[in-house]
């Protein structure tokens, strides 16, 4: 058996942020893609409470929760650090991801996903919501300085995930004229030579979020 092995979906942004971990650390592991309408066993049995992806297996070692494994990976691997040295900005790095994960990426998700009164308030609390993260990125290059650090990695929806669902749904949600420091974030973080290898297709991802709307279907992300 692999000393490494991942679980994930491919158009999962959780997933993808453990595995550009992964490989900016240099780790050699084993992908194993979820059909999340039918989970696999192994997936239910090593991730039992949230039963979701992605689930790093680490000789034999189940670790879930995106943020969770990838603090995991830049303690137990040597490369390029993840998170910074300093104590108080690794605890401002966690903060940030919080904030991403549980209020921004979550209004952003319902805007796209949601209708009539509930999208509209969604769509205004996201609004809200990145105003905070468009100036925390101002000056910065990267949320973490001049190198991609854990609120990169975390914010990979805000750079990628929501600008094809907000073409699809026709929002005009983030733009540059109301964040440019982030769309400017935006810009540097999908063009970097080793994010841009690392992204799901633009095409087969768009092709498929337009099937799950034409079907009703509202996948979680």
């Amino acid at each position: 058996m692999a000393e490494v092995k991942l679980f994930g979906r491919w158009n999962s942004p959780y997933s993808h942020r453990v595995e550009m971990a992964l490989k900016l650390k240099g780790v050699e592991y084993e992908y194993i893609e979820e059909d999340l309408r039918n989970k696999s066993p192994l997936l239910l049995k090593y991730n039992p409470i949230h039963k979701k992806v992605p689930v790093l297996l680490h000789n034999s070692k189940p670790i879930a929760e995106s943020s969770v494994i990838i603090e995991y990976i830049d303690e137990t691997w040597e490369g390029p650090s993840i998170l910074p040295q300093d104590p108080y900005e690794r605890a401002m790095a966690r903060f940030w991801v919080k904030f991403i994960d549980e209020k921004c990426t979550v209004a952003m998700w319902k805007a796209c996903s949601s209708p009539g009164e509930e999208g509209e308030k969604a769509k205004e609390e996201a609004a809200q919501l990145l105003k905070f993260v468009e100036e925390e990125i101002k000056g910065k290059k990267f949320f973490g300085g001049d190198n991609i650090g854990l609120v990169d990695f975390a914010a990979n929806f805000i750079g990628y995930w929501f600008g094809i669902l907000q073409e699809i749904e026709g929002l005009e949600l983030l733009t540059k004229e109301k964040y440019p420091n982030l769309c400017e974030w935006i810009d540097g973080y999908i063009n970097d030579s080793f994010i841009k290898d690392n992204l799901p297709d633009k095409d087969k991802m768009t092709q498929v979020f337009k099937a799950y709307a034409q079907a009703g279907y509202k996948p979680k992300i």
